[in-house]
């Protein structure tokens, strides 16, 4: 990465922010995205951030924060639900590849979010195993009106703080990198209309909360 060497958690994050920054102004850089960059990555990777987001063709990562080959660690799955699978690929960004910020990146209009929604209020829930991505966001929807949070946006920042908690919980490597200093673990909020990403919840980022 040119801009910082060896990132902390809040350079990695103040990256990823002035990035979107960037992108919802409709200036991007596109940086990284050229040949040198491609041969210099080639031996080796050391991105900066790991991406836990939703799968939604809308959130295409590099995109939105406007960085290139090598910068973002990207997992993605639908609702951003969180398995094994997903908890051993956050841990191999942080414990192997050393990086030094983990996102976990919502969006409004989310189709596993409503889907849990309608499930608890119709009793219908889909077929296969997308029932099982729906039964995984379902918990968040039940924490977020038991909160007594009904709107649309306040179930989806639960929803964010609940899987940036699982992720924790879960997660030894994560944990224990955060309380060493080593790590920083936010939730963030992607608005599809505008294209910006704001911050819901951090842990070991307490400077992190006043970042728009």
């Amino acid at each position: 990465m040119s801009e910082i060497q060896t990132p902390t958690p809040r350079d990695a994050f103040d990256l990823l922010i002035s990035g979107n920054r960037r992108f919802v102004a409709g200036s991007p850089e596109h940086p990284n995205q050229d040949a040198v960059r491609r041969t210099e990555t080639a031996p080796s990777q050391r991105p900066f951030a790991v991406l836990f987001g939703c799968s939604d063709s809308r959130l295409a990562a590099e995109i939105i924060f406007d960085r290139g080959l090598g910068d973002l660690f990207v997992v993605r799955t639908a609702g951003h639900v969180a398995g094994t699978e997903v908890l051993g690929s956050i841990e191999f960004g942080v414990s192997v590849l050393n990086a030094p910020l983990v996102v976990v990146l919502g969006h409004d209009s989310c189709g596993a979010v409503a889907a849990a929604c309608s499930a608890l209020t119709d009793g219908q829930t889909p077929g296969g195993f997308v029932r099982d991505v729906v039964e995984r966001v379902t918990p968040s929807v039940l924490a977020a009106r038991a909160a007594g949070r009904e709107s649309a946006e306040e179930i989806l920042a639960e929803h964010i703080e609940q899987t940036v908690d699982l992720l924790l919980e879960r997660s030894r490597v994560l944990a224990d990198a955060v309380a060493a200093g080593r790590l920083g673990v936010v939730g963030m909020s992607y608005r599809l209309a505008d294209g910006s990403a704001q911050l819901v919840t951090t842990r070991g980022l307490e400077a992190a909360a006043t970042a728009s």
